[in-house]
């Protein structure tokens, strides 16, 4: 029975690692050709970013004399023109925040190839600036983010909130 254990175990990684393989081609002919799927040459620019996005946080902040684990939520508005505005609450260590939502400001960058940076300022927050790199898919509807950031192990997904 600890054979098979051991060979389940073995082929749940070999399908896990398969499966993060099986997207790395398609990603990257993306960002070779740069330019979107949909082969009209446009690729991303900041235009791609407009509107609500809903972010889910996960994640730790390690540059302290202990480990912070973090988990959280965000609306982001971006303009379409580089600059974003932000409301989160963040919860560090089960512990919720002062303020039930924290507000925020700061700017993003997209490549051609969809890829890209954004930094967001929180106002007397030590964690500020947060400094990340995104990359940006489904005709601009879904954002991957991670900090990029010494003592930080911070990533978050947002998709972008459909308006009538």
């Amino acid at each position: 029975m600890t054979h098979l254990k051991s060979w389940l175990s073995v082929i749940a990684g070999a399908a896990i690692v398969y499966g993060s393989v099986a997207n790395v081609p398609t990603a990257h002919a993306q960002g070779e050709r740069g330019r979107s799927e949909k082969g009209d040459g446009s690729g991303c620019s900041n235009a791609t970013l407009r509107g609500a996005f809903a972010f889910n946080v996960d994640g730790a902040f390690l540059g302290g004399p202990a480990p912070l684990l973090l988990k959280g939520v965000a609306m982001t508005q971006f303009d379409g023109h580089g600059n974003l505005t932000q409301v989160d609450h963040i919860v560090f260590n089960g512990a919720p925040p002062q303020e039930d939502w924290t507000q925020a400001t700061g700017w993003y960058r997209l490549n051609a190839d969809c890829t890209g940076e954004m930094e967001i300022d929180i106002p007397g927050s030590p964690f500020s600036p947060v400094i990340l790199r995104v990359s940006v898919g489904a005709d601009g509807t879904h954002i991957n983010t991670v900090v990029s950031k010494a003592g930080y192990v911070v990533s978050s997904t947002g998709t972008k909130v459909h308006q009538d």
